[in-house]
């Protein structure tokens, strides 16, 4: 029996929150306490603290809404772009007037705090200042400056500051040290004294015992002795330079004393250790006034530009920056570029693009110990290449895109491998995932907490996704996810019309079918729809062990595209929508069972396939009519124009708790049906429909069988799609096509765009080469023309070529095998594969040899049904 480590699940709340939409949920907000206008704390929501695993942190947290103060509780809600959607556990307390508090009681010795908080933009879209009075005992200590500069961002990606639609990225957090150490029951309090703000937004604060400062070593190199001045007056890039070269060529530590330092301009840094007095005490900062893509920023040195660096130590130092706008061509990072065998260790990075964006090549980079916040755009990147490395017990919060990511581009053939993301802590990601891999080779994501994702992403993903992963760099040997909390995690994408899963797999670059992925000993509490989420392509290798639903806003498992994967001991409770699995897959999905599992697998089967249904934070299964279609899409294939095809079935079903009153079953398009089903649906009842498809003009017909009824999301309905074909008909024109590499702007996408003129070609000396092309369903195909631009400038070359096909993106059969076909101008620079007519919904070129260029090239990849 395999034991897991998780500590009991406290209880949840069962306050529900009134849906507002599909995709999205309505606050529910208290009004100001009456009597002695303090608040009672309400039920606390979990936290990413209330569990084991994550980082350990030197600060205890405590969320404002839950303790005295005579403010206005916000939220509930869970709907992007609205203030309590970003706060952590989705509530706060809303100061509006003077005189107004929250009061935190210490639970423990503490001399520093750090407040999370929001104040309105202006109309600028610059921000505003303005104080709040700092109080303990009663007794005011001095104003806490807040600033809404670093907030407030507006539009879709990429953002802009100028006041707009989708406002979001609404908090910040600013730190201050007491002055001395309070004790265990003092009382903390902020309380607006003058309206410098319309309003003071106070969602949490972190309360530590920070240590004394750390002296300077034995022998060590100081900063201050190069001429860095540590009382924030002018540019020390130059001195920090310095000395970092000096404490190279001597082996010695380069020591940052206690003060403030502004930087314009990036330190790099190579074999040396640059270590300061502690993260609350050595602080570096700036931004270059004029040339403002420059900033602060300890840098390795990049590959071709002499690199990576090696043997680098960063410690005991903080990097607050004064980056307020996202521009992702500027390099504009706490830590970046390229180091090997070098480790980040309690480096606090605040107010920068990302805290650490790595370029690879390279390997065996550590962080760890260390604070990333308030982030315009990723906590962490991995990228290009990184190898054997790591984030550890590091603490992640507030950022604007991924908490922590690794995206293997690819680079040349160059991939991520061997990397882990273990014991950290990751919250309020603003856009995207809390902990995402995107492409890789046997990756580790365990032991960690994440709670509160807000928009376009979840708590864990893994994809072939982002440009340049795929092929090599694609999702490859076996992933290890293990042992992680997801609280709050996935949530409504304001882009697509389907929300997303807590953890959630999407293989839109190509099939990610050639590894293993395997989810052990998993809580997933509270979840905003879908606890478990597959979409875009087809994913399978997938085995999930020991996981835990407890919750979710919708099902416990969405399958929005084929694929296949097995669960054990997978258990789920307080389902939010009656269908425990929402599919229009049919058997396109394979789900194998092993034993233990409860609570979402008693109707298979049977799927809900209709429209997506508000999430029902309430803990509570709804009741009454329902309408269930499955599948929920028919693809019907080729057929000849004016000629009808095979019926296929639609079953109609009722797996609600009272009868549905049926109004009306309809067919648009180029479809008919016949129904058995009459005018009502018993509690359990189902009748089928059957669908037959005559094509009225070549080409993509579309259409969709509509069920009327009383039940809840009426009508219900199923995609019906075929192809009328000719002789003529080039099935592959514009579909998506994927390729095992690319050079430069020859991408896959060249050689299905009905140019003969642009062109794929592969890397170079790398054969075999493949180009793949998916036909949305699965095609009558008999033949294939490949073409060359028809330019006298491409001289007759022969390619060796080979042809398979798949249903489904993987387990690919020969169709022709491995021959020789010559391109010549004066022919037009073709080549054509004819063959048995086969069904296939994806084909795959391989190319093994060209005597005109060592790679693989194709200006136009077309099929045909013969």
């Amino acid at each position: 029996m395999t034991m897991l480590r998780r500590r009991a699940w406290p209880v949840l709340a069962t306050t529900a929150v009134l849906a507002a939409g599909v995709l999205s949920a309505g606050p529910v907000t208290a009004g100001k306490p009456l009597g002695d206008n303090v608040a009672a704390a309400p039920a606390p929501e979990v936290s990413a603290f209330d569990v084991a695993g994550g980082a350990t942190v030197p600060f205890i947290e405590q969320e404002a809404e839950n303790v005295a103060h005579n403010g206005t509780v916000i939220g509930p809600n869970r709907l992007y772009t609205t203030l309590p959607s970003e706060a952590s556990g989705r509530r706060a307390v809303t100061l509006d007037a003077v005189g107004e508090y929250v009061e935190f009681t210490l639970t423990a010795p503490a001399n520093a705090m750090t407040v999370r908080y929001s104040l309105p933009d202006n109309a600028a879209g610059t921000g505003i200042t303005a104080p709040i009075d700092l109080r303990v005992n009663g007794s005011k200590v001095r104003d806490l400056p807040l600033t809404s500069k670093y907030g407030w961002f507006y539009g879709s990606y990429p953002f802009t500051n100028q006041p707009g639609d989708k406002p979001h990225h609404f908090y910040d957090e600013t730190r201050t040290m007491f002055g001395s150490t309070l004790g265990a029951g003092t009382k903390v309090r902020l309380q607006v004294a003058s309206m410098g703000a319309s309003s003071f937004t106070i969602d949490l604060a972190d309360f530590e015992n920070v240590a004394a400062p750390i002296g300077r070593p034995a022998g060590a190199l100081s900063v201050v002795d190069y001429g860095a001045n540590p009382n924030g007056g002018g540019d020390s890039t130059a001195a920090f330079q310095a000395a970092v070269d000096a404490g190279r060529t001597q082996g010695k530590v380069v020591y940052i004393p206690q003060g403030t330092y502004f930087l314009y301009d990036h330190v790099i840094v190579d074999q040396v250790t640059l270590a300061g007095a502690g993260q609350w005490y050595s602080v570096l900062t700036g931004r270059h006034p004029t040339q403002r893509q420059k900033a602060v920023g300890i840098y390795g040195k990049y590959v071709g530009e002499g690199g990576p660096s090696q043997n680098v130590t960063l410690k005991d130092f903080a990097i607050i920056g004064d980056i307020a706008e996202r521009v992702d061509g500027d390099q504009v990072n706490a830590i970046g570029g390229a180091m090997s065998n070098s480790t980040v260790d309690a480096v606090w990075m605040q107010h920068t693009k990302v805290g650490a964006w790595m370029d690879g090549p390279m390997d065996r980079f550590r962080i760890v110990n260390s604070r990333i916040l308030d982030q315009t755009a990723d906590g962490v990147n991995f990228h290009i290449g990184v190898t054997n490395s790591s984030v550890e017990n590091t603490f992640v919060r507030n950022t604007g895109d991924d908490g922590l990511a690794m995206w293997a581009e690819n680079r040349g053939g160059v991939t991520n491998a061997g990397n882990s993301f273990v014991r950290n802590t990751v919250v309020l990601p603003i856009l995207a995932n809390n902990i995402v891999v995107y492409g890789g080779r046997d990756m580790n994501v365990s032991d960690n907490v994440v709670a509160d994702t807000v928009s376009n992403g979840g708590g864990l993903h893994v994809g072939n996704r982002y440009d340049g992963v795929n092929g090599p760099t694609g999702v490859l040997g076996t992933f290890t996810l293990a042992r992680n909390t997801l609280i709050r995690a996935g949530n409504g994408d304001y882009n697509w019309p389907f929300p997303i899963g807590a953890i959630w797999f999407d293989a839109r670059n190509e099939p990610m079918v050639n590894a293993t992925i395997n989810v052990t000993d998993t809580d997933i509490i509270d979840s905003s729809y879908a606890a478990i989420h597959f979409v875009s392509g087809t994913t399978r290798g997938v085995n999930f062990n020991n996981v835990r639903i407890n919750r979710t806003g919708t099902f416990a498992i969405q399958l929005n595209d084929p694929g296949a994967a097995s669960f054990t001991n997978v258990t789920a409770t307080g389902i939010g929508f009656t269908e425990p699995i929402y599919s229009c897959l049919g058997s396109g999905f394979t789900i194998t069972q092993g034993g233990g599992n409860s609570g979402w697998n008693t109707k298979l089967p049977n799927t809900y396939c209709g429209p997506f249904p508000p999430p029902n934070y309430g803990g509570t299964t709804p009741t009454g009519p329902r309408i269930a279609v499955s599948p929920g899409a028919l693809a019907f294939g080729d057929q000849q124009v004016g000629t009808t095809g095979a019926a296929r079935a639609v079953t109609i079903s009722n797996p609600g708790d009272a009868t549905a009153n049926i109004s009306s079953v309809s067919v648009s398009g180029d479809y008919a049906r016949t129904t058995n089903c009459g005018a009502t649906l018993a509690p359990g009842a189902s009748c089928t429909a059957n669908v037959t498809f005559t094509p009225t003009a070549a080409g993509s017909r579309t259409g969709a069988l509509s069920v009327s009824s009383n039940a809840t999301g009426s009508p219900h309905t199923v995609s019906l799609s075929g192809n009328g074909t000719t002789a003529n008909a080039n099935l592959a024109l514009n579909r998506p096509v994927s390729a095992s590499s690319y050079t430069q702007v020859y991408g896959p996408g060249n050689a299905v765009d009905g140019n003969a003129s642009s062109y794929w070609e592969s890397a170079n000396n790398a054969f075999p080469q493949t180009l793949t092309v998916d036909l949305g369903s699965a095609r009558n195909v008999g033949r294939i023309v490949l073409k060359l631009p028809p330019s006298s400038a491409w001289g007759t070359r022969s390619q060796t070529v080979a042809v398979a096909k798949s249903a489904d993106g993987g387990g690919y059969s020969t169709v022709v095998g491995a021959t020789s076909y010559t391109f010549d101008p004066a022919t037009g620079n073709t080549a054509t594969i004819t063959f048995a007519a086969t069904s296939a919904r994806f084909l795959r070129l391989t190319f093994t040899a060209n005597s005109g260029w060592p790679a693989g090239q194709c200006s136009e990849f077309e099929v045909y049904a013969s």
